[in-house]
């Protein structure tokens, strides 16, 4: 397995979301900074933290041009339970394909239960990476104030 590096394009990912549809990644993103959050599961405090907190500043996605999707291997209905006891307004996927995923993206995993372990990227425009950050476990992940301090940074040098 082999963890993204800066500049390296994004793999192509298609992943059921929730509420209908498909995301496609990194096409959906194109244009736009985009943020990749892949989370542990609706279980997960820490995720739900996270997501949350993107969730939150939705405002700042906005006036920063960037866009956020998050996925698990939840199954629909604990994914479409968790966005809506969230009110996340990004696009969430679920179901996928742990080992499919791993290998794409260089994801560390549990073995059991099966799941991933959280990891963020961040992308530009074009589908490239701009900054992958990985978990072995439970911690350690992007926050939406330091990745909206970074976006802003680079906006500033453009």
């Amino acid at each position: 397995m082999t963890r993204l590096e800066n500049g390296d394009d994004f793999p192509v990912l298609d992943i059921p979301a929730v509420g209908g549809g498909t995301i496609s990644l990194p096409g959906d993103l194109a244009g736009s900074y985009g943020v990749v959050l892949v989370y542990r599961g609706s279980w997960c405090p820490y995720c739900n933290a996270q997501l949350t907190s993107f969730g939150r500043a939705a405002a700042t996605w906005a006036e920063l041009g960037v866009k956020v999707v998050a996925m698990s291997a939840d199954a629909e209905p604990a994914a479409t339970a968790f966005v809506d006891k969230h009110a996340l307004g990004f696009p969430v996927g679920y179901g996928v394909d742990v080992d499919k995923v791993a290998s794409a993206l260089g994801t560390y995993t549990n073995d059991e239960p099966h799941f991933l372990q959280s990891s963020g990227f961040l992308l530009d425009a074009d589908g490239t990476v701009l900054l992958a950050s990985y978990s072995s476990g439970a911690i350690g992940r992007l926050t939406a104030d330091d990745v909206a301090g970074l976006f802003r940074y680079l906006a500033s040098k453009r």
